[in-house]
């Protein structure tokens, strides 16, 4: 097979600009580290028009089906982008971008249906792309990178974006046309709480994650929304993907499931803290996280949880938690966050691994299937792409995701935002509410 096409780029500190002139294009995405305005990630990826596209909704396979999407994206990957060698070291040579939905899960277990279902969002979208845009920022490098089987007049077309000093037209300004509203009132969210510390109670779980969505009317260009969020509150692991009618926004702390040379890592954040208005106050806010018995007890819980999680794919002995309780500390808000590796089996993909994990514990609580059919008993409305995943699967089988916390939706004139925060016997109503709050009171502010 001939070798990957790898072209130099100039480097741009901020390549959105860059992006932004794929936007015509059929299904562009755009995995951003949020750089200049963080400086915690270092790979942007993004991409558009892809030779293939794989979506599915929990209606055409039902987990009794032996067959899921995450097979079927198996097929269509070694179907159309055959697996090529890397030796050029980039995170990404052709392959999946796009999204998992949180409710595809229901192709996995056995979940009832009583959450309103009214979004036409797909419950998974990933695109093969033939190409990408990789952009290092620690390397201060940007390269166009295109598999053998890319097809020339795409890579024509592409080169000549990408060289074109003009910015592609964008719509109409963004902006809001109601406040936003929850879908749960506080008396509403005070009986779903009381009622899972009953079933905390009778044993049936150890904590469950439960969340609420924010939604209002707007007019205009979800991209812009989308750069006001990335500048507000910058994360590693953000994304924006443009589907045929609808648009998700993630600007994402967290890090799901990453797989490099065979080596899987898994990041998940629980505790949760405001930042400060002053040093001082920062300061203190910040230690008064690391000292939080119950925020420490909750993120060991979802430790146990994805070590067992790694366990049906990983080589056995090989997990081992590499960090517990770090620090890390955002634009917004302060995070407690844990570190779990293990070594991938031999036989097993990418893709065995981010199904046999899906979705992250972080997000549902635990034991997890229990935790997802009482969430699907107290949410209102289904998660749609919110706490699901959003990343790439390269062909040589390489894998990065994140999940997609601080995530936004935008469809037929509505956009919605989701809070969460998880749930366990010694939780205080008053306070699990304000940390939903917390958590997207400035992501909706920069919208207003």
């Amino acid at each position: 097979m001939q070798p990957l096409t790898i072209e130099e780029l100039p480097y741009c500190a901020d390549s959105a600009p860059l992006f932004a002139r794929l936007l015509d294009l059929e299904q562009p995405v755009y995995l951003d580290s949020a750089a200049p305005f963080s400086a915690r990630g270092r790979y942007d990826i993004f991409s558009a028009a892809p030779v293939a596209l794989c979506e599915t909704s929990s209606s055409t396979s039902p987990a009794s089906s032996k067959t899921t999407f995450f097979d079927e994206l198996q097929h269509s990957l070694q179907q159309h982008l055959p697996a090529i060698n890397n030796d050029y070291h980039l995170p990404f040579t052709g392959g999946a971008l796009g999204f998992f939905g949180y409710d595809l899960s229901r192709q996995l277990e056995e979940i009832p249906a009583f959450a309103i279902q009214d979004s036409t969002l797909a419950d998974a979208s990933v695109g093969i792309y033939s190409w990408a845009v990789v952009v290092d920022h620690r390397k201060r490098r940007a390269v166009l990178v295109a598999h053998p089987h890319t097809d020339l007049k795409v890579l024509t077309d592409i080169r000549q974006r990408l060289n074109s000093n003009e910015g592609r037209p964008d719509t109409v300004d963004f902006q809001l046309e109601s406040a936003f509203t929850a879908n749960l009132s506080k008396t509403d969210y005070r009986q779903a709480f009381e009622t899972i510390q009953r079933y905390i109670s009778a044993g049936d779980c150890y904590q469950i994650n439960l969340a609420q969505r924010f939604s209002a009317d707007f007019e205009g260009s979800p991209w812009q929304a989308y750069q006001r969020l990335r500048s507000t509150a910058a994360a590693p692991f953000s994304a924006y993907i443009q589907t045929k009618n609808q648009a998700i926004l993630s600007v994402s702390p967290e890090r799901f499931l990453h797989l490099a040379n065979q080596r899987v890592s898994t990041s998940p954040i629980k505790g949760t803290i405001g930042r400060g208005r002053t040093p001082e106050q920062d300061q203190q806010l910040a230690q008064q996280l690391l000292n939080s018995a119950k925020d420490r007890a909750e993120n060991l819980m979802i430790v146990d949880l994805l070590r067992n999680d790694l366990g049906k794919t990983c080589k056995h002995g090989s997990i081992q938690v590499d960090e517990l309780f770090e620090l890390q500390s955002f634009e917004t808000v302060h995070h407690l966050v844990s570190t779990i590796s293990g070594q991938l089996k031999k036989g097993n993909t990418a893709i065995d691994l981010l199904a046999s994990c899906f979705p992250g514990g972080s997000i549902t609580g635990a034991p997890k299937v229990r935790a997802m059919q009482i969430i699907e008993e107290l949410e209102p409305h289904r998660r749609s792409a919110y706490c699901g995943a959003i990343g790439y699967i390269s062909c040589d089988g390489q894998m990065d995701t994140n999940i997609a916390i601080r995530t936004m939706v935008c469809e037929q004139n509505k956009i919605h935002c989701w809070a969460g925060g998880g749930i366990v016997a010694d939780s205080e109503c008053e306070s699990e509410y304000q940390e939903c709050l917390t958590k997207v009171e400035k992501l909706l502010a920069a919208l207003a």
